[in-house]
């Protein structure tokens, strides 16, 4: 008889996905629950859904699922997540980059849709200053009580381009960039780092080509549960930091003074997709290399929350008002991109769930 590792913590599956690979999941304070498909060659029906029952219905409507061109300001062109913030509105982050395209101012954006009435109320987009052509925005946390409508912080993971993290804020929808080709946001070298998955090196392997090493930096955030700190980490790399987020949101500090003032939060053991954060302050982490999803206690302390080898590249976490963590798992690695031009997804994925006996960080 052959044994295994045992599998820990207690998940639950909430949905499966038979078409387009999921990325991104949010999750109302009434329950909702909302998904996204970006467009990296799965050609979904829809760049983000609402599940309602068994159906994956388009949201807000069949119109922002339909974009005219790669600039479109009044439709999604490539959506890699959204997040329910502190009033329970759902912010959409649009990368505008199918397939890794070079953006067009127009197309990376920042869409607020209220939920009490289902439609688009804010689109924010971007000077090419602050999002160049290289950019590729990935992931969103929010502080309302700062300023007259509260200051969005944004991670850059440019594939192909420096790296960074994005302010904005909400009320005159300004924004600038933080910490820019910053070590702490940047990937970690080959030489330091090389993930293994599924007991094979992670690296960009193309059809008849050469494999080369990943290079995609700033990837998860989570903010503090007092809001002072913002948590950031490359996704190919072991190591994150912090940074005051006093320091992040005065735009008249010098950019070597925001730098001297982030902290090097150590190895915690793993490669990561998601962050996240609870009201008890404690801090969550994907851990792509383990099937897992890791817990730092505030006293430092790490343990692990989930692992199961269902969770085949846990990518986006999520605590909700209902006490869960909800977290995708959609095998990002067996693309063909990473595999020699094979794609070895199986399907379903899966969107999953555990109890946590806490609630999100609500900044308002």
């Amino acid at each position: 008889m052959v044994v295994g590792a045992e599998p820990v913590g207690e998940l639950e599956l909430v949905r499966t996905f038979t078409g387009a690979m999921p990325t991104g999941v949010a999750v109302s304070h009434t329950g909702r629950i909302f998904v996204n498909f970006p467009q990296w060659g799965d050609e979904p029906p829809a760049a983000l859904v609402e599940l309602r029952d068994d159906r994956e219905v388009p949201f807000p409507d069949r119109r922002w699922n339909s974009p005219a061109r790669d600039d479109d300001e009044q439709a999604f062109v490539s959506v890699q997540n959204m997040v329910v913030d502190p009033l329970d509105r759902l912010w959409v982050v649009d990368t505008g980059s199918p397939l890794f395209r070079p953006t067009r101012p127009g197309g990376p954006k920042l869409v607020r849709v209220d939920l009490d009435t289902d439609t688009v109320a804010q689109v924010i987009t971007f000077p090419p200053t602050v999002v160049p052509p290289t950019s590729y925005l990935n992931d969103v946390r929010f502080d309302l009580r700062r300023g007259r409508a509260g200051i969005a912080y944004l991670t850059d993971s440019a594939v192909a381009g420096p790296n960074g993290i994005v302010v904005v804020d909400l009320a005159s929808g300004r924004s600038w960039r933080r910490l820019h080709d910053h070590p702490s946001t940047a990937a970690e070298p080959l030489h330091a780092y090389r993930p293994v998955v599924e007991g094979r090196p992670l690296l960009n392997r193309p059809a008849g080509g050469r494999p080369r090493a990943l290079t995609v930096g700033a990837d998860g955030l989570a903010v503090s549960a007092d809001g002072s700190r913002l948590y950031y980490a490359p996704l190919i790399g072991r190591r994150w930091h912090s940074v005051p987020t006093d320091a992040l949101v005065d735009a008249s500090l010098p950019e070597e003074e925001v730098a001297d003032t982030v902290v090097d939060e150590g190895d915690k053991g793993t490669g990561s997709d998601g962050l996240e954060s609870d009201d008890v302050g404690r801090l969550y982490l994907t851990a792509y290399e383990h099937n897992a999803v890791f817990r730092r206690l505030p006293d430092g302390r790490f343990e692990t929350l989930l692992h199961d080898p269902r969770l085949l590249w846990p990518d986006t976490l999520v605590v909700a008002a209902d006490r869960h963590l909800y977290v995708t798992a959609n095998q990002v690695h067996r693309q063909p991109m990473y595999q020699g031009g094979r794609d070895l997804r199986r399907r379903p994925y899966a969107l999953f769930r555990t109890p946590i006996d806490a609630g999100p960080v609500l900044l308002r």
